[in-house]
């Protein structure tokens, strides 16, 4: 994870419409460039608990898959993690990899956040909630971490060829 310099948080920012907040690093990095994925604090500064360890920045990638969302494949999803057992406990390993990553990054950042323990983000480990956050996961882990995540990116497409979806001035 590559930490954020003030760049970056004025992209994340500008790709967000607001300030960010809890930021730890930079979870990934787009092919344009700009960060696309950022790894948050398990506690925001403000003292709330915050799940939601890899936050999908991109508003590109993330109106892709709202469209996804809308058609159906949650699901569809959800029903293949019934119908396949090694899909099953591939999505419960993303769970607990999830889980041990918010550990580490809490441990750096000095959080202890026993109100969010063993809740991951995005329905895992047994339901497919937000695609959005699997896809920020299979993000910032690589491919063969979510395999829900890898499938939500193979189905996007190239949503960075247009160029970046946001630029900042330099200050």
């Amino acid at each position: 994870m590559a930490k954020t310099d003030d760049t970056d948080e004025r992209v994340v920012a500008a790709q967000l419409g607001r300030p960010p907040r809890g930021i730890h690093a930079i979870g990934h990095r787009c092919p344009c460039g700009n960060p696309d994925v950022v790894t948050t604090e398990p506690r925001l500064p403000n003292g709330t608990p915050f799940p939601t360890t890899y936050y999908l920045t991109c508003p590109r990638a993330s109106s892709r898959i709202g469209t996804l969302e809308a058609s159906g494949l949650m699901r569809e999803m959800q029903d293949r993690l019934t119908a396949e057992p090694d899909l099953a406990g591939a999505y419960r390993a993303a769970h607990e990899a999830y889980l041990a990553d918010r550990a580490e990054v809490g441990a750096a950042g000095g959080h202890d956040v026993p109100e969010i323990e063993g809740i991951s983000a995005g329905g895992m480990p047994d339901r497919v909630k937000c695609l959005h956050v699997l896809a920020a996961h299979a993000l910032a882990a690589g491919p063969g971490v979510n395999p829900l995540g890898d499938e939500v990116l193979e189905r996007l497409g190239a949503w960075w060829e247009t160029g970046p979806c946001v630029t900042v001035e330099p200050e």
